[in-house]
């Protein structure tokens, strides 16, 4: 079939985005599914800095590739050998698919998948194949989801069926920010109540580890970022204290004073390896710092031994929240049902995909949290 998409044509293009057009929209041919897949309408589909460190160049990737893994979506057609999703159901995307069976599934760390990590390396679906072609060449996938298209195929294993009743806007955020953040708190780091913690960057994965934390009870929650605007909505979604990292300041002594000293866990958000090294060193004695972005894969961090020995310093990293989707996305969607996890206010402006480019300037400036895309106009 036919379908309207936002194909990147390659990376590094100069910004404004706006001008250089790296996103261009146009027709692309889609493949229906093969055994084991879905074909899905989209309805929302999230602008999110993993999409934008493609086009950026610091997360490298085949081109040309249909962007976009942040998403909600429904069923048109189950391709052959799949029992438990029937057409109409909605779904939440998963961008790392897991196959059940390797070492890491079988421990229940879906996130390691080590088939699906090749797959999206690969740029292709779980079972490798490739649905997206144009002009009779190969259109690559972006993490086995390719959301910012009318339509896209996947892997049954890159979709978890949610509540109908959820609206697609808001479901499209459980299947990236949500998990990512929350999940970085309550999975990975397992944040006790009563704790200190500290969030350096306040995107939309930031932002949820802010309200993962207050949702477990912490005591201080201390949000830091450059911009005023972000760190005003931090404290609306649950933050206790503030610090702007501003040139000059000591931001680093700002959040040791605000805390006696330090955090019991600093999490970073910012994709910045700066970020990071601000993240630890605001790290209590004992602490743990857990680290969810993905800067450039040659940007390295100088961690003193001695220092990391001595003080019994944890440094972990966490991919998609350390989560097992099947499990955790119906958890966090209950908990915001409930009014638990006021994911709706991490939404900014929606947009068609004629203006996608234009949002990815807003999202690079910091202008926008989440930027929800209609590519059907729904």
């Amino acid at each position: 079939m036919k379908i309207r998409a936002a194909v990147l044509e390659e990376m590094e293009r100069p910004r404004p985005y706006a001008k250089s057009k790296p996103l261009v929209i146009g027709e692309v041919d889609l493949d229906g599914p093969g055994e084991g897949e879905l074909l899905i309408k989209i309805h929302a589909a999230g602008l999110c800095h993993s999409d934008l460190s493609t086009i950026n160049g610091d997360r490298p990737r085949s081109m040309p590739m249909v962007l976009g893994h942040e998403a909600a979506a429904e069923v048109m057609e189950v391709g052959k050998g799949v029992a438990d999703i029937k057409v109409g159901d909605h779904v939440v995307l998963v961008f790392m698919p897991s196959c059940g069976h390797c070492l890491p599934c079988a421990e229940g760390r879906p996130a390691l998948c080590e088939p699906g990590a090749k797959a999206n390396g690969a740029g292709a679906l779980l079972s490798g194949g490739m649905r997206l072609s144009r002009k009779g060449q190969s259109v690559f996938h972006h993490i086995g989801v390719s959301a910012f298209a009318e339509y896209a195929t996947v892997s049954r294993r890159s979709v978890i069926k949610v509540d109908s009743t959820l609206p697609y806007d808001k479901a499209a955020l459980f299947g990236c920010a949500v998990v990512t953040g929350a999940g970085a708190v309550i999975n990975t780091a397992k944040v006790s109540a009563g704790s200190s913690v500290a969030v350096v960057g306040l995107g939309g994965v930031g932002l949820m580890a802010v309200m993962a934390a207050r949702l477990t009870g912490c005591r201080q929650i201390v949000a830091v970022d450059m911009l005023a605007s972000k760190l005003e909505l931090a404290m609306a979604v649950g933050a206790t204290h503030t610090v702007e990292v501003r040139p000059g300041d000591n931001a680093v002594e700002a959040v040791r004073d605000i805390t006696g000293g330090g955090v019991d866990y600093a999490f970073e958000m910012a994709g910045s390896t700066r970020a990071l090294e601000l993240a630890y060193k605001i790290t209590r004695r004992g602490g743990t710092t857990v680290t969810a972005s993905l800067p450039h894969p040659t940007h390295t961090v100088a961690i003193p031994v001695t220092n990391l020995v001595a003080e019994e310093r944890t440094l972990m990293g966490s991919y998609v929240g350390s989560c097992v989707p099947e499990r955790d996305i119906p958890r966090f969607i209950s908990l915001y049902q409930q009014g638990l996890l006021p994911v709706d206010k991490l939404m900014s402006e929606r947009i068609g995909l004629d203006e996608i480019n234009e949002g990815f300037d807003r999202l690079a400036d910091g202008a926008s949290v989440r930027q929800i895309l209609l590519p059907a106009g729904s």
